[in-house]
């Protein structure tokens, strides 16, 4: 058995060394809602380094709102958007040696492309168009994983250790009751559930079947390095191999 962990980094958080020794996938923020060049080419060389996988981490232009405020923006913006994101992260992931991955959205168009099917497809396409070979990163079971899937993108499923979820198997949104998880315990026993059993316990006490192929730990928590460490133990000793490929 085995699981990816992925973490959000280059985003000013602090402790992108210490995270990239123990995920196997690197999202990294490409300016919009955090970042810029110089934290772009930082986080590259680093995760290059420690052997993790490059993946870019687009967003809406809300550096205000960290990426978190949802907009209504025409899929051409959209479209162009993405692609200005993504050719700057893949020029600097290219000089330094290294090479593109995946891609996953940040926060608001996350969260809006799985349930959104337009700005699914919108993304999905602008992915493809511009190398076909990405991997595409989106919200278990969401719309996004869908459109990417019929453009004929390999997708992985994403799952969270730290967030509470939905009866319909959505994240409950930041800055509602129950959106983070902050126990130890509960995060690790939400982590051994997704990836052992394929389930997770709603806010609500209902039992959601949930399929993930990568496991997001937030760098921006205060726990998020002293829980990467923990829940990294915990799968390990659970004979679970953590590695992006």
């Amino acid at each position: 058995m085995k699981i990816d962990l992925n973490a959000d980094l280059g985003e000013g958080c602090g402790g992108d060394d210490a995270l990239l020794d123990l995920v196997s996938s690197a999202n990294i923020a490409c300016g919009w809602h955090a970042g810029d060049a110089a934290s772009m080419q930082a986080t590259v060389r680093l995760a290059i380094s420690k052997g993790a996988a490059i993946g870019a981490h687009p967003s809406y232009p809300d550096r205000e709102n960290f990426g978190r405020l949802e907009m209504r923006l025409p899929l051409d913006a959209v479209r162009a958007g993405l692609l200005y994101q993504l050719g700057a992260l893949d020029a600097i992931v290219r000089a330094e040696g290294g090479v593109l991955a995946h891609v996953k959205p940040h926060g608001a168009l996350y969260n809006q492309a799985a349930r959104e099917p337009e700005l699914a497809h919108a993304l999905a396409r602008a992915i493809r168009d511009f190398n076909p070979s990405l991997l595409a990163v989106g919200l278990a079971g969401g719309c996004f994983i869908d459109a990417c899937r019929a453009e004929g993108l390999a997708v992985r499923q994403e799952a969270f250790a730290d967030r509470g979820y939905r009866a319909d198997g959505s994240l409950v949104p930041r800055g509602a009751p129950g959106d983070l998880l902050s126990d130890d315990g509960a995060m690790l026993a939400q982590a051994e559930s997704l990836v052992l059993r394929g389930e997770v316990v709603t806010q609500d006490g209902v039992r959601v079947a949930v399929l993930a192929d990568t496991l997001c730990l937030h760098g921006d928590g205060a726990h998020a390095l002293r829980f990467a460490r923990l829940l990294r133990a915990r799968l390990e000793a659970r004979g679970v191999a953590i590695r992006s490929n």
